[in-house]
């Protein structure tokens, strides 16, 4: 839902310039803010001595100087970043590392024909994933010369805040500044409103005086809110019986949890005659919701007791409530009540204080637009995007910023198509096609975060690396990686998809295709694996060796490696089983020492040689005795 901002109550001039929050007091607890002077190139304290940071936190884009810098009177307005196509259709200022909460987000928007061309931009720009203003081309002169500060409040629930700007047609966006201001989370009864919606400002007035603020003069509002004039409100009938009510004295009830509204508010105020109306007129953007906030004190010394001052106040005629400000507070005290309008029929919103005794007496008014916040990408499959975004290395002109489908009434990010969830609370990615775009990177394995995706078309780029194993989401049904230089395997994990279309011809895979992957062409689909010729398995591929592959074992390799060591290992043991068993036989054998043993063989060989030398001398010379006598 956009918000067009060509309305002059929702926007500050050039002269009635912004700054910032002042200095908190103690007992304000929230103190986290960013003051960013966008395509400034210093650290500058402008005259209410707020601290502005040299530009930071884009993604994106080029910085100018206004074509009139001195028209300009605070120096952060005198240069902006603007967004030219080369840079994408969507570009994002990230603020990191914020506590989740509630924040105050203002911007300045200001072309003054920065770049000669006399045409100002139509661009959108979104905080937190929800569109909240809407720039058409032409802008009105004293817009596109002066610019404009437009506020809102928002919640922060991933701990970064997305201010986020789309191109409309071929025209670049613009920024002059940025402002993000930490608030309490239950101001401006989030409780009861929740955190659903975006509170875009509509018009905050201040009754009874001119534009005050941070910005306008040294008076303090801890959120860093800017009040403008009422007078520009008021229908002219009711402006004869106007009169201006100030006091000096302190109010009670001001700058206390959770609006800390300021005591400046309250200390001024308009009033009518008696029996007279004040009444404003309010323009409003009809398809909305619109949350009224209004401010009474009793400043007027001479009501004394209730029901001295009491009226009622219409809303498109509609009574809503009757006011007693004594009653309900007594003097010189703050008192707020609001108010949500539904079901608007027109463009217009009249506000009406009647008279039901006294004078009507009102000190403020504002005027917020309930944008309800649109519906966000998943967390996770975020994580997965940014990922993939630099594994691909994806070019800046295709504009991956923010998140990668919201807001919805944009386009995702270029190639990428997304869907809601199942019970439609959020949204996911359904398809990636980024063919033939001269990507250089790799596929991240966080893709397995992608629970949803149903297409991936890398082709024709220079990809490389290997197939992740978290790929094969069972989800996806159309892969198309050809004509790539992915290398390795491919992963056993694809086969536990539902895919119909495989397309992984032309890169340098290799090894064994699982065997269920060739199910993707028996079942009707289209399977073409061509053009890898380290890839082996069924026709026509060639046949795998048995026990090699990839380089290394094969699967079977693998297998036979294993159980041949299981046998070897089972001999092993058994061996030492045997031995084992044999020695347990024979623990009680007391046998000599194996040397001694030596000893005593050699002897015993040594006795059996000498026998027998002494048998055979025997032997011979019992021959010599037996033989006869020779003669003499």
């Amino acid at each position: 839902m956009s918000v067009v901002l060509l309305l002059s109550f929702s926007l500050f001039y050039l002269y009635s310039s912004i700054s910032t929050a002042q200095s908190p007091s103690q007992s304000y607890p929230y103190g986290i803010s960013y003051h960013i002077d966008c395509g400034g190139s210093t650290e500058l304290t402008d005259r209410f001595n707020t601290a502005w940071q040299a530009d930071r936190f884009y993604t994106g884009g080029s910085t100018a100087i206004v074509s009139e810098p001195l028209r300009f009177k605070h120096p952060q307005e005198k240069t902006l970043r603007y967004f030219p196509p080369s840079s994408g259709k969507k570009n994002c200022y990230v603020i990191p590392n914020l506590p989740n909460g509630r924040y105050y987000v203002r911007t300045f928007t200001v072309y003054d024909n920065y770049d000669g061309k006399s045409h100002s931009p139509s661009f959108d720009a979104s905080v937190e994933g929800t569109v909240v203003f809407s720039w058409r081309s032409p802008w009105q002169e004293d817009l596109a010369r002066s610019g404009a500060y437009s506020d809102l409040f928002a919640f922060v629930s991933d701990g970064q805040a997305d201010v986020c700007f789309y191109s409309i047609a071929t025209d670049p966006p613009v920024i002059g500044s940025l402002e993000v201001v930490q608030v309490d989370p239950s101001s401006y009864d989030s409780g009861e409103i929740g955190q659903g919606y975006i509170l875009v400002n509509y018009g905050r007035l201040s009754c009874g005086s001119g534009q005050w603020g941070p910005g306008f003069s040294n008076d303090t509002d801890l959120f860093g809110r800017s009040w403008q004039s009422d007078s520009d409100f008021r229908v002219s009938e009711s402006e004869k019986s106007i009169k201006t009510v100030v006091t000096k004295n302190a109010i009670a009830g001001t700058e206390k949890s959770p609006n800390y509204f300021p005591m400046r508010l309250y200390q001024t105020a308009v009033a009518v005659g008696d029996k007279e109306e004040l009444e404003y007129e309010l323009e409003v953007d009809a398809k909305l919701d619109y949350l009224l906030w209004f401010h009474f004190a009793e400043i007027d010394s001479t009501v004394k007791k209730a029901g001295e001052r009491v009226f009622d106040i219409l809303i498109n005629e509609k009574n809503v409530k009757r006011i007693d400000i004594f009653k309900e507070v007594g003097s010189f005290h703050a008192y707020s009540w609001n108010y949500t309008v539904k079901n608007l029929s027109s463009t217009t919103l009249s506000v009406k204080l009647v008279t039901v005794a006294g004078a009507v007496l009102l000190s403020g008014l504002e005027n917020y637009a309930l944008v309800p916040a649109d519906l966000a990408t998943v967390p996770e499959q975020v994580n997965a995007m940014k990922a993939l975004k630099d594994s691909l290395k994806i070019p800046d002109r295709m504009g991956w910023n923010g998140d990668p489908c919201a807001p919805t009434t944009w386009d995702a990010w270029e190639g990428v198509t997304c869907h809601k969830n199942k019970n439609g609370t959020a949204l996911v990615i359904f398809q990636i096609d980024l063919g033939s775009q001269g990507l250089k990177g790799s596929i991240s394995d966080q893709i397995s975060l992608l629970s949803n995706l149903v297409s991936l078309n890398l082709s024709s780029n220079s990809l490389g690396g290997t197939l992740p194993d978290g790929l094969g989401q069972k989800s996806l049904s159309r892969l198309d990686l050809s004509n790539n230089q992915f290398t390795g395997s491919i992963p056993e994990t694809l086969t536990s998809s539902s895919l119909q279309l495989v397309l992984l011809n032309d890169n340098s895979l290799e090894g064994r295709v699982p065997e269920e992957l060739y199910s993707v062409g028996v079942h009707g689909g289209a399977i073409d694996l061509s053009g890898n010729k380290g890839l082996c398995g069924a026709p026509p591929l060639t046949e795998c060796p048995l026990f090699w592959e990839n380089g290394g074992l094969s699967y079977k390799g693998k297998i036979a490696v294993g159980v041949s060591s299981a046998f070897v290992f089972c001999m092993l043991l058994l061996v030492v089983y045997v031995i084992c068993l044999r020695r347990s036989r024979h623990d009680y054998d007391f046998g000599l020492p194996q040397d001694l043993m030596s000893l005593y063989a050699k002897r015993n060989r040594y006795q059996r040689q000498k026998s027998l030398m002494n048998l055979e001398m025997e032997s011979q010379h019992a021959k010599a005795l037996q033989s006869p006598s020779t003669p003499r």
